[in-house]
């Protein structure tokens, strides 16, 4: 089992730490690679460490024009009258990357992709599910659930969403060779992206998602969205299943509303109810686990330090 904990003392410690591991990973990867594949997450746990990544490769010390980018999650039902308004709506996800890391490289990444969520019309989605209750069914324990479409389903619209926006995008990092470094931040109930709390492991690659009322009301009150109406209800998003196949995961963690999933997540068994506890599965299995926390997050691990031992976990305190 390879897990490292990294202790900072705050976000821009953790951005400062976390960008530099990256940084020293992607070099690796293009010294042994023509390119370098890296899997993206939104957020604000990223930010700091897109800033300092940037910064890497615009003062030459790494080829961006050699990386691929795949990101981890779309909303589905933003605002707008087609595909192309739903995908620049400032809450869109890959607007939030153009802001974040695309549109401070000076030399772009050879591809950047984000999930396809922006194609599909959320009020159509909600038509062919009430109409075609046999196309599909939930999977989950929570509010948050996936919807699973069937093999050969009879609606046309939920045929081409499974097969070209949920296999599809799974084709294509495959395609890709996998990715070598996944960086992810972790939701207040262990989740990663819209893998809500919950949703099992098995069979969780590209998931179309129902989200958790919960998580709606969330973005209102953020002031992400001006009403619940106007508020996406679903989403695409890779899955805990495939997050955990890249040779190299970085979870990024700050702020007491993580500290007790980030805890469980490697105190605690492996469960669905934690989604980013499967790390410790993939560890098991020859992955490099690292998280990179800043004390408050990291407050429930360092109180057991001697149960990480036992469990092979090093814990570096940078404070």
């Amino acid at each position: 089992m390879s897990i490292s904990v990294f202790v900072t003392k705050d976000f821009a410690q953790l951005s400062e730490v976390a960008a530099a591991i990256a940084v020293r990973k992607t070099i690796g990867i293009l010294k042994n690679k023509n390119e370098a594949v890296l899997g993206l997450a939104t957020g604000n746990s990223p930010t700091g460490l897109y800033k300092h990544f940037a910064r890497a490769a615009n003062e030459g010390k790494l080829d961006a024009g050699r990386i691929r980018s795949f990101n981890l999650d779309e909303y589905v039902g933003l605002p707008g009258e087609n595909a192309q308004q739903r995908l620049l709506h400032p809450e869109s996800y890959a607007y939030f990357m153009i802001q974040e890391l695309f549109g401070r490289l000076q030399k772009k990444f050879i591809e950047t992709r984000v999930p396809a969520g922006s194609l599909i019309d959320q009020k159509i989605l909600i038509r062919e599910l009430r109409e075609n209750k046999n196309d599909w069914e939930f999977r989950g324990t929570d509010a948050g659930k996936s919807i699973a479409i069937k093999p050969r389903p009879k609606s046309s619209y939920l045929a081409w969403i499974k097969k070209d926006i949920l296999d599809g995008y799974e084709r294509k990092i495959k395609a890709a060779g996998g990715i070598d470094l996944q960086i992810i931040g972790v939701g207040g109930r262990g989740h990663v992206a819209f893998h809500e709390s919950g949703i099992p492991f098995a069979g969780s690659r590209v998931l179309l998602v129902r989200l958790d009322d919960n998580t709606i009301a969330n973005a209102v009150a953020d002031g992400h969205f001006k009403t619940k109406a106007q508020s996406p209800q679903y989403a695409v998003s890779m899955g805990a299943e495939l997050v955990y196949r890249a040779k190299t995961v970085l979870l990024l963690a700050n702020g007491a509303r993580k500290t007790e999933s980030v805890a469980r997540s490697l105190l605690g068994e492996v469960t669905p109810d934690i989604p980013i506890s499967y790390g410790q599965t993939y560890a098991a299995q020859g992955g490099e686990l690292i998280y990179v926390l800043d004390r408050v997050a990291a407050e429930g691990l360092a109180a057991d330090r001697g149960a990480l031992k036992r469990r092979g976990v090093i814990l570096k305190n940078l404070v």
